[in-house]
Parts: C-alpha cells; sequence; structure tokens
C-alpha cells in the first residue's frame, strides 16, 4: 500500500526504500567521509592558529573518535541480530583515551577530548543539510 506524504496533500505516493541496510550504509560512508573532511580541515587550522603539538593532540582525539563510529555503526548494524548492550567498547575506548591523555605528558586533555567530538560535529552537520535541503526527487 503507497503511503501519501502528509506535507503534501496531493496524494502524491512516496515508495519506502527497497533496501534499507543499503541507506544505513550510505549513511555510514557519508558521516564516516564528512568527519575526515572536518578533521583534516580542524587539524590544519589548528595547526596555523596554534600549534603543531596541539594540532597532533587534536587528531589523536578525532581519530579516536572516527574509530568508535565504527564501532557504534557496527552495533547498530547488529542491532536485534545479536543480544549484547551497544556502545560499551566504544564508551571504553573512549575512557582508555581520556586517562591516557591525563597520565601522558605530551598529550592535553581538552584538544583530544574536542578531537574526539568532531564526529559530533559531522552528525550535526548531515542532520542539517538534510533538514534544509529537501530531496530533488523522490526515491524509489
Amino acid at each position: 500500500m503507497p503511503v501519501i506524504d502528509p506535507q503534501t496533500q496531493t496524494g502524491e505516493t512516496i515508495s519506502p526504500s527497497l533496501d534499507p541496510m543499503r541507506d544505513y550504509y550510505q549513511l555510514q560512508r557519508t558521516l564516516l567521509l564528512l568527519s575526515l573532511s572536518l578533521t583534516g580541515i580542524i587539524f590544519v587550522s589548528v595547526w596555523i592558529v596554534y600549534s603543531l603539538d596541539m594540532a597532533l593532540n587534536y587528531l589523536v582525539g578525532a581519530f579516536v573518535g572516527i574509530v568508535y563510529l565504527k564501532l557504534l555503526a557496527g552495533d547498530v548494524a547488529q542491532l536485534g541480530l545479536v543480544n549484547k548492550r551497544m556502545g560499551t567498547r566504544g564508551m571504553g575506548l573512549f575512557v582508555v583515551l581520556i586517562v591516557v591523555a591525563s597520565q601522558w605528558q605530551k598529550l592535553h586533555i581538552l584538544p583530544v577530548f574536542l578531537g574526539f567530538l568532531t564526529y559530533k560535529v559531522a552528525i550535526i552537520a548531515y542532520m542539517l543539510q538534510s533538514v534544509f535541503t529537501p530531496e530533488s526527487e523522490p526515491r524509489h
């Protein structure tokens, strides 16, 4: 049965995606590429404005954040197939990152933490882009 879009009220039908996992993997790939792009831009900006040492601290956190995003994506892909708690491995990774940053003299906690949050900026940017840019044509 076709679904009527409540916003158009014209009776225009929208067919659901034929392969939801394909859409999920596309979203995962988009978020990964956006996270990597933002990491590169922010790394260069921090290097120019502050120092290479501070930029490398940011980079360590950003790469751990990307690994966390990949682990979380793997947990989401297995949702319903395996009975386990989501995000525990990633949170352990984050805790280890912060402990290492606090104990190692060369790492500074704030740039490492902000680097870790880069994947969240990518998620917010993707969400804003998808909200404010309507699809050009309906999916079939």
